[in-house]
């Protein structure tokens, strides 16, 4: 009897052991990553940029306006940029037109197009020289994180919505504390 006692405590410890395990090395984390394409290994992760959406920032190289680009994760893991917001209309800008549904609107600050429902994998981009590429979570002004301060100018970048382990997201949190 004492014996099979043993064995069933045995049985619940190594299933504990085994879901911890899971816990730590199996990826569910849900990140946005920003990567150094040529060394993977920069990067940093925002858990609440794959909740609440992102929006990339950077000064347009031909208007010299301000443009911000808001992009979401869907279901499925992908990014959608869904509206960009710009102070100044010219070349390279987009227009309306180019995206079957989209709605241009002109407010007091600029121009706002909505709807536009462009959808990729991942987003691939070089942190500009001028441009000041910066990354603000959930359109929150006193979190913008510029992207020259972290990445050197002219790196390229990947943007993805990924899932890591909680060991590998736990390590993430206390580096970025250290610094």
């Amino acid at each position: 009897m004492e014996k099979s006692r043993f064995t069933a405590s045995s049985y619940v410890f190594l299933a504990l052991w085994i879901f911890l395990c899971a816990g730590l090395f199996v990826p569910f984390v849900n990140v946005i990553s920003i990567s150094n394409r040529k060394n993977p290994s920069q990067k940093i992760y925002s858990r609440d940029a794959a909740v609440n959406g992102f929006v990339i920032s950077y000064t347009h190289s031909v208007n010299k306006g301000r443009v911000h680009d808001s992009y979401r994760v869907e279901k499925d893991g992908s990014l959608t940029l869904y509206e960009t917001e710009f102070v100044s209309y010219g070349a390279g800008i987009p227009e309306p037109e180019e995206t079957p549904g989209a709605v241009f609107t002109v407010t007091d600050t600029g121009y706002f197009i909505s709807n536009l429902n462009r959808n990729m994998n991942e987003l691939v981009m070089a942190v500009g020289v001028i441009a000041e590429h910066s990354i603000k979570i959930n359109r929150d002004e006193e979190n913008e994180i510029f992207l020259k301060e972290i990445f050197a100018p002219q790196t390229s970048l990947k943007i993805k919505n990924q899932k890591i382990n909680l060991l590998e997201y736990i390590n993430y949190i206390i580096k970025k504390r250290r610094t």
